[in-house]
């Protein structure tokens, strides 16, 4: 009885979102192993899942599957976590002195929800004002992408790339806007296909009401995607 109140504890956690902040949580030893080390120990991890299961490894289809999982953690969908893979963002002298907002929208997100490992897919918006420096377009979506790369609460995903930008940009006139689809709500639990989770952070100048509301007027939010 004392397990089972203990794992409903841990779920409840699960569902609200509950974070301590805006770092991903990591051990001090994340990095000790080496990514081919990691994905030997996960392939035996997902081996002895799938037999539990009940499933015959020994079936064509399925023979490959554990180091195919074990390849896709390490080097793709968690790839975020190792700071090796981290985006360089150059940044270059804003010469022809543009002083209006920039905004990138429609950044395609995929990530992992962090309480069931299910995936979260939707679009990322994000503006900044330059303070003197401007960065390469594609660099806002690689930084999009490298800290979606990683199991996530949406919150602190929207939270890094703006705190990431500004560290880039030296300003704190970012802006980012989050609206994705959660897996973990439409494919189970409460199975609504239809609803998505939006979340935001403003800083610098778009704390400023009129700032804020042309961000959200020119990327027209809609959240049928």
């Amino acid at each position: 009885m004392k397990i089972e109140r203990e794992i409903e504890d841990f779920d409840s956690l699960g569902e609200n979102h509950v974070g301590t902040s805006s770092d991903t949580p990591l051990r001090a030893d994340a990095f000790k192993l080496t990514k081919e080390e990691k994905i030997d120990i996960i392939k035996d991890d997902v081996r002895h899942i799938m037999e539990t299961l009940g499933l015959d490894l020994t079936d064509d289809s399925l023979q490959g599957t554990p180091n195919r999982v074990a390849k896709m953690f390490v080097k793709e969908i968690f790839g975020g976590l190792d700071p090796e893979n981290k985006p360089s963002a150059s940044t270059f002298d804003n010469k022809y002195k543009y002083g209006e907002m920039l905004v990138e929208k429609n950044i395609t997100v995929y990530s992992t929800c962090e309480h069931h490992l299910l995936p979260i897919v939707g679009k990322a918006h994000v503006a900044y004002i330059s303070n003197g420096t401007v960065v390469g377009l594609s660099k806002m979506n690689r930084i999009v992408d490298y800290f979606s790369k990683r199991p996530q609460v949406q919150e602190r995903l929207t939270i890094q790339i703006v705190e990431e930008l500004q560290k880039v940009l030296n300003t704190k006139d970012v802006a980012c806007v989050i609206d994705a689809k959660h897996l973990c709500v439409n494919s189970r639990g409460i199975r609504d296909t239809e609803s998505s989770t939006v979340t935001s952070e403003f800083g610098g100048k778009f704390k400023n009401n009129k700032t804020r509301r042309e961000f959200l007027d020119y990327i027209k939010l809609d959240t049928q995607f």
